[in-house]
């Protein structure tokens, strides 16, 4: 997508991080930080939470820089999945700790961590998605211009605002139909 990392960058990070370069945890915040809070954010509804996950998941990346494989997909995709899962992790416990749940309220739990964790994967899509389709998509839904509009004002053609409409519903639409990319030989416990 057009806000990802060059794969090559992607790797030299993971091989900067795994030689144990304090600097390159550092370039890494400074490119991610934002992004992580803001997923956190959505799934967990709560600043001081969202501050504690997005330590959580640069200290889990620093211990775990060889959890990434550049094969799998782009960096900036894999902290996204380890924030998802830390988020989750964290939202589940917030209401572990509210006490014993009844088979009703744990399922309204987990259609709120279910419905948090869409609506993050939903804002990672459209901040990841190249800008044309971004810009199409927020002219037509957000200032509700019809793809006629669109198209003058973004001076393409009214096929093309369609087509970049479609695109960027297909893309958005897969936030719904699957999670975050996901690392490879995660599981429950990886990380929590």
């Amino acid at each position: 997508m057009a806000n990802d990392t060059p794969p090559r960058w992607d790797r030299k990070m993971q091989q900067r991080l795994a030689r144990g370069e304090a600097a390159a945890l550092g370039e890494l915040y400074d490119r991610f930080a934002s992004l992580v809070h803001s997923l956190s954010h959505r799934v967990l509804d709560d600043e001081a939470a969202a501050d504690s996950t997005t330590r959580d998941v640069f200290g889990y990346i620093w211990e775990n820089p060889h959890a990434y494989d550049p094969k799998q997909g782009p960096m900036r995709s894999w902290i996204a999945g380890i924030t998802q899962r830390i988020a989750a992790g964290q939202l589940r416990l917030q209401h572990r700790e509210d006490g014993p749940h009844s088979p009703e309220q744990h399922e309204q739990i987990e259609e709120k961590v279910r419905a948090a964790s869409t609506a993050a994967r939903a804002d990672y899509i459209v901040t990841s998605m190249p800008a044309s389709l971004r810009a199409a998509l927020e002219l037509t839904y957000f200032q509700r211009r019809d793809y006629r509009q669109t198209a003058r004002q973004l001076g393409v053609t009214e096929d093309e605002a369609r087509r970049r409409l479609r695109l960027g519903l297909q893309l958005l639409s897969s936030a719904t139909s699957r999670p975050l990319p996901a690392q490879p030989g995660s599981g429950p416990g990886l990380p929590r």
